[in-house]
């Protein structure tokens, strides 16, 4: 067994049942990801748009791509036509982009909303009061060619647990408020991604369902 393939086994032997492994493969290369699909993992994420459109014609059909990283509204139209899953709409615009550009090429796409929760500028997203309003003023409705199938978030890049632990909580409450109200009527919404290598098992303690693993898996990244 390679070393990718036991780490897999590792991680998945930990999440419990309803909990599912991202392999964050970004900048790593297609003959490392071909070793974590011969261990079962069927679920990978890619940061860039570029990278996630070079690797999937290299990967098998049954393979389910999570764009997990920023993206800019030029890259949409790409995005559209690779990406299984975008999980970084941090924005209404974003959203109804990549409405229309699934639209465009008649395809249904898999969404997530960003939420903001980190102490980090740089890091992008809805704020949960953005997203809550936007959802109570039926901003989020009229969209043709994608479901919103829940939320993700990342922490504060930190090694005070307790402060990862707020956010995800909030995030959590944000998600049990949305799943109550302006998304009452779909099933669809049942999504959290959050949690990495350092934190996944505190965002499980509070909803996720997702967790975004790329360096316990595959080792330090080969930029």
């Amino acid at each position: 067994m390679s070393d990718i393939a036991s780490n897999i086994t590792t991680i998945k032997a930990q999440l419990p049942a309803g909990v599912r492994l991202v392999a964050v493969s970004k900048y790593h290369p297609i003959e490392r990801l071909q070793q974590a699909y011969d261990a079962g993992q069927r679920i990978f994420g890619e940061n860039r748009v570029q990278e996630l459109a070079s690797k999937t014609p290299q990967m098998p059909d049954d393979v389910e791509w999570h764009l997990i990283g920023h993206l800019q509204t030029n890259k949409a139209r790409l995005a559209v036509q690779h990406a299984t899953v975008i999980q970084s709409i941090d924005s209404l615009r974003l959203l109804r982009l990549v409405d229309k550009e699934a639209a465009r090429i008649g395809r249904t796409i898999q969404v997530m909303l960003q939420l903001h929760v980190a102490q980090e500028e740089t890091k992008s997203g809805f704020t949960p009061d953005e997203l809550l309003e936007a959802a109570n003023s039926g901003e989020l409705d009229g969209l043709t060619n994608v479901t919103i199938t829940g939320l993700m978030a990342m922490a504060t890049n930190t090694d005070d647990m307790t402060q990862v632990e707020r956010e995800f909580a909030t995030v959590q409450q944000v998600f049990e408020t949305l799943k109550s109200t302006a998304f009452a009527g779909s099933p669809a919404f049942a999504e959290v991604s959050m949690g990495m290598s350092d934190d996944w098992s505190i965002a499980v303690r509070h909803g996720s369902t997702l967790v975004r693993i790329g360096t316990a898996i595959f080792g330090p990244r080969e930029y």
